[in-house]
């Protein structure tokens, strides 16, 4: 295993495509959109991989590229990928494999371009840059490189880290060098991806979870998401007061038939509704609690009633098999004392 593997193959192919012109890809990534497609291919290739190990898998990401910037992400495949633990420099990166899976994606979808590499990280390694200028130098100009975190520590947190690579010089003199900056990142759907996610996430779920938690969990993911919708609002409509961005009206149109439809809580008979509502909820609530326990109670004491008639039914059937045995065993030495008696 060596520093890189490039075999005669690979670089017969990579000489063919030095000569592609690039001049459709735009200056500099702005953003990095990844569809549901993307996590679940990558999900994929890690649980058949590297699953309960602490390795990383390594893929090439396709899609396309919009005149602002925007790198949307709609498909991916798993490359061969090896790296030693103790030893950062020495990796593998399978080129002849990335050339082979391109034809064939070509041939099936033409709109679809490399616009990347992933791996399942968590955090950049020392390779990734050469990894990085790999692509750099075979595929497009600046190509993004995605860390997708399988294994998420928090919960309600987009698992995926964007970054692009720029030239930095240390000073005038020295030669440039690449370097890995930070690049924003978001999951994007079509209205078809959606449907199917929804469906998705139908199909799985937890049994083991009651729905009282499941209820639980869904409001806390919908407040979260409520929260941060108001801090959109607050940060936009604050950037507009202080002239940081132009007024739109019909964005102030929605804000405010949103904001009319909000109660008015500064009334006094709002305040007492809310109160007695309150109220009537958490009575019901109480009362289903007394109503559960009772009927819980009453179906402990009707077991424990069948659970001793089950009882007694047995020892009575134990006696009479007792007596049953003890006649038959007296009538038996009876008769046998009579044969004797004969003889």
């Amino acid at each position: 295993m060596s520093q890189q593997h490039i075999d005669p193959h690979a670089a017969k192919l990579a000489a063919q495509r030095s000569s592609v012109d690039y001049t459709d890809f735009p200056a500099f990534p702005t953003k990095l959109v990844v569809h549901p497609l993307v996590l679940l291919s990558v999900v994929d290739h890690y649980n058949r991989v590297a699953k309960d190990t602490s390795n990383r898998v390594a893929g090439v990401l396709l899609g396309e590229i919009t005149k602002d910037g925007v790198v949307d992400v709609t498909n991916s495949f798993a490359i061969p990928f090896e790296e030693d633990s103790k030893d950062p420099t020495i990796w593998f990166f399978d080129h002849s494999f990335l050339e082979s899976m391109l034809a064939m994606f070509r041939k099936v979808t033409a709109k679809e371009k490399v616009v990347g590499w992933y791996s399942t990280g968590p955090k950049i390694r020392k390779s990734d840059i050469e990894i990085h200028q790999i692509i750099k130098e075979k595929y497009l100009p600046h190509p993004t490189y995605c860390i997708i975190d399988v294994n998420p520590e928090q919960e309600n947190v987009i698992p995926t880290d964007a970054y692009v690579a720029v030239e930095e010089r240390e000073d005038q003199q020295s030669q440039p060098k690449l370097t890995f900056t930070h690049l924003s990142s978001e999951i994007g759907a079509l209205e078809a991806e959606e449907i199917g996610v929804e469906h998705l996430l139908r199909d799985v779920k937890d049994t083991t979870i009651s729905d009282l938690a499941s209820a639980v969990s869904n409001r806390m993911t919908s407040l979260k998401a409520l929260r941060g919708r108001l801090s959109e609002v607050n940060t936009y409509l604050s950037q507009v007061s202080t002239g940081k961005m132009p007024v739109n009206h019909n964005i102030l149109y929605l804000l405010q038939d949103v904001f009319n439809l909000l109660p008015g809580l500064h009334t006094t008979d709002t305040k007492q509704s809310l109160v007695k509502k309150t109220n009537d909820t958490y009575l019901a609530m109480y009362l289903g609690s007394v109503i559960r326990c009772i009927v819980s109670l009453h179906d402990l004491i009707n077991n424990k009633i069948e659970m001793r008639e089950i009882e007694a039914k047995q020892s009575k059937k134990e006696a009479e098999k007792k007596e049953e045995a003890e006649k038959t065993s007296t009538e038996t030495k009876e008769v046998q004392k009579t044969s004797q008696d004969k003889k």
